[in-house]
């Protein structure tokens, strides 16, 4: 199969890193880029010898975007980052909740559902490579053999390349009626969901799906034992699979780490023998150089950066819940590899970029520092050197044919200036409109083939109440409150109150002028 593609501009790669090609084109054979050049130079040498010609006119072509904390439900932040309601802590188990036992909020199809709403949203936002986070928030414990095996089947079906593993913990996260919150464990549930996962990469080895890397998922390392944490440790190594894990999250872990081993989150890495570059963290925050640790760097990036470990940092998501990674340019600069995850809703890396740069600069009090070209090298590069997949993250000859292209010709944009900073600037990851994963057509005119869109929307909308609703019987203050006649309302209260159907009347006060 031969396919040209011609855009106004290419981010194209030339052996030593991005450049821009205006009125550039592309040329894909079997699945893999053969040539990049000027549009009038390739289309003369093509001599119609292509099966396809793919027009993009006003548009950017770049590599697939690369998610490495990829939205995988679909509630996650919208529920519990933006409340308004008096001590709106994070959504929680109640400690009850999880002495009374657990059941799925979903059942099986539900869930198979959710995942499709999901990855079908990574798409449409021009996401090409993404490493699913969990979400177990309502499942009965964690994820399952069966959960990733779905994922996989629905990730080939649309033809998204995906790095999947099950995700396993030995503890989960609840909180009291007085509010104290701790770690519940459950170390049968931690060494049962470890050999599910272990499993799950033989069934990969046994799908033989170019689209499916099998990967070791667990949980945040403050719910996951050590013997666990080692036992990962020592499956990568063996196997040479990669490991991503969460950590040097928050304050909170730091705090359970130091109280439980007597060490910092990055010596029980180190210590669990996860500090490998087959490793990659997210998100990397609370290193010892973050103002609220020790406020300087005692060694811990050029530990990062010696291990060859990498970071994905989420800044959309870091943003919004206020843990925020400081000065991405120290990592950089230090040598650690930063690739980039969306990690929660929407699952819009071009916002998540914007915000990055915008929290950049003021951190560094500096106009001319958080630059744009990091954080697009974040994600396409540093994920592709996350992966270990040099053929990735870039536009050049040799490299597999993962491309997005964004639309730069909505009048909203405002005028072209450099595509990359127009962009960011003024759009968003719904300006994607075509992809292509491994030489095949992903999304076409921001349409992907088969997927009812309306339909989907639909039922996720059903779904997601669904979900809502659970809370309610889940979280530590309905348990401490007792029974309340609108629990999600309580929980999850409207920026402004809702009223009923009738008009609405208000007493005179003059003139409205």
């Amino acid at each position: 199969m031969r396919t040209l593609i011609t855009a106004d501009h290419v981010l194209a790669h030339d052996g030593s890193g991005h450049v821009e090609l205006r009125d550039g084109a592309v040329l894909v054979v079997d699945g893999r880029v053969v040539a990049v050049g000027p549009a009038r130079e390739l289309v003369s040498e093509a001599n119609g010898e292509v099966d396809e010609h793919i027009a993009l006119g006003e548009s950017l072509l770049m590599p697939g975007l690369i998610d490495l904390d990829a939205l995988a439900d679909i509630d996650h932040l919208i529920l519990d980052s933006w409340s308004d309601a008096p001590e709106s802590a994070r959504l929680e188990w109640s400690a009850a909740y999880f002495a009374d036992g657990r059941h799925d909020v979903l059942d099986a199809a539900e869930r198979s559902t959710m995942r499709r709403y999901a990855l079908t949203q990574l798409a449409l936002h021009g996401i090409t490579s993404l490493m699913p986070i969990a979400s177990e928030v309502h499942s009965a414990w964690a994820e399952t053999h069966d959960d990733l095996a779905d994922v996989a089947r629905i990730a080939s079906e649309l033809g998204l390349r995906a790095f999947l593993g099950p995700s396993y913990r030995s503890g989960v996260h609840v909180t009291d009626d007085d509010g104290i919150s701790s770690v519940a464990w459950n170390d049968d549930e931690g060494r049962r969901g470890f050999a599910e996962a272990v499993r799950f990469l033989d069934t990969v080895t046994a799908l033989d799906d170019p689209l499916i890397t099998g990967v070791l998922a667990p949980c945040r390392i403050e719910t996951v034992r050590e013997e666990l944490l080692a036992a990962t440790a020592r499956e990568s190594a063996a196997r040479g699979a990669l490991v991503r894990v969460h950590a040097l999250q928050g304050l909170d872990e730091r705090a359970l780490i130091l109280a439980d081993h007597g060490i910092t989150p990055m010596q029980l890495l180190d210590r669990a023998g996860l500090l490998t570059d087959r490793t990659i963290i997210a998100h990397g925050v609370y290193l010892g150089l973050h103002s609220e640790v020790d406020g300087e760097d005692c060694g811990d990036l050029a530990a990062l950066a010696a291990a060859g470990a990498s970071i994905i940092h989420c800044p959309l998501t870091n943003n919004r819940y206020a843990f925020l990674l400081e000065r991405l340019s120290r990592y950089l600069d230090a040598g650690v590899n930063v690739s980039l995850g969306t990690d929660s809703f929407p699952p819009d890396l071009i916002r998540g970029i914007d915000a990055g740069v915008q929290l950049a600069k003021q951190q560094h009090g500096d106009l001319s520092r958080g630059l744009l070209a990091e954080y697009i090298e974040a994600a396409t590069l540093g994920g592709a050197r996350a992966l270990h997949r040099p053929d990735l993250g870039r536009i050049a000859p040799g490299a597999t044919a993962d491309l997005v292209a964004f639309a730069l010709d909505d009048l909203r944009l405002g005028p072209v200036e450099d595509p990359l900073r127009t962009l960011v600037l003024s759009g968003t990851g719904r300006d994607a409109r075509f992809s292509m994963v491994g030489g095949r057509v992903v999304m076409r005119d921001g349409v992907i083939p088969g997927v009812d869109v309306a339909a989907l929307r639909r039922e996720g909308q059903r779904i997601f109440e669904k979900l809502r609703a659970a809370y309610g019987e889940r979280d530590y203050r309905v348990h401490s409150a007792g029974v309340l006649p609108d629990a999600a309302g309580e929980l999850f209260p409207p920026v402004f109150p809702v009223v009923g159907t009738s008009v609405l009347e208000t007493p005179a006060t003059g003139s409205l002028g």
